[in-house]
């Protein structure tokens, strides 16, 4: 590092300003303080990197694609997690068995159904509506 005024490499520390160190020059007397690293990141960046995880793309991927330290990423994303609460279900999950459903799907001898499934967890109850396709709806009604 030198002297941005003299070019010069004699200098000494001279205090610190808005958190960076102040540097003297010994021949110009000029007062100078290091250049921001250009290896440090943005905050648009950092906030890319938080959206590409919460989109499901992992550490390593992440690094790839911003070209930057897959460890950085992980830092990051463990700070951001420390700052957030996340939300959680007060109520317990209830197992819903749909062995009815699965003895229709194997009675089926061929795949040209289509249908919907209802499941209401609130009150058990579970339902299937299913139809055929146009092709088996014409070959029926002959």
């Amino acid at each position: 590092m030198d002297c941005p005024k003299c070019k010069s490499s004699h200098h000494v520390k001279d205090g610190i300003v808005n958190g960076r160190q102040r540097y003297k020059c010994k021949d110009c007397l000029y007062r100078f303080t290091v250049v921001r690293k250009s290896d440090v990141k943005t905050p648009d960046t950092k906030r890319l990197a938080f959206e590409l995880y919460l989109e499901g793309a992992g550490f390593r991927s992440i690094g790839r694609f911003l070209k930057i330290s897959y460890g950085t990423v992980y830092v990051w994303v463990n700070k951001w997690r420390s700052k957030m609460s996340i939300p959680r279900r007060e109520s317990s999950i209830e197992q819903v068995e749909l062995e009815k459903l699965l003895a229709y799907i194997l009675s089926q001898k061929s795949a040209n159904h289509y249908g919907l499934l209802l499941i209401d967890l609130k009150n058990n109850v579970s339902f299937l509506s299913t139809e055929a396709t146009l092709a088996d709806n014409i070959k029926n009604s002959d």
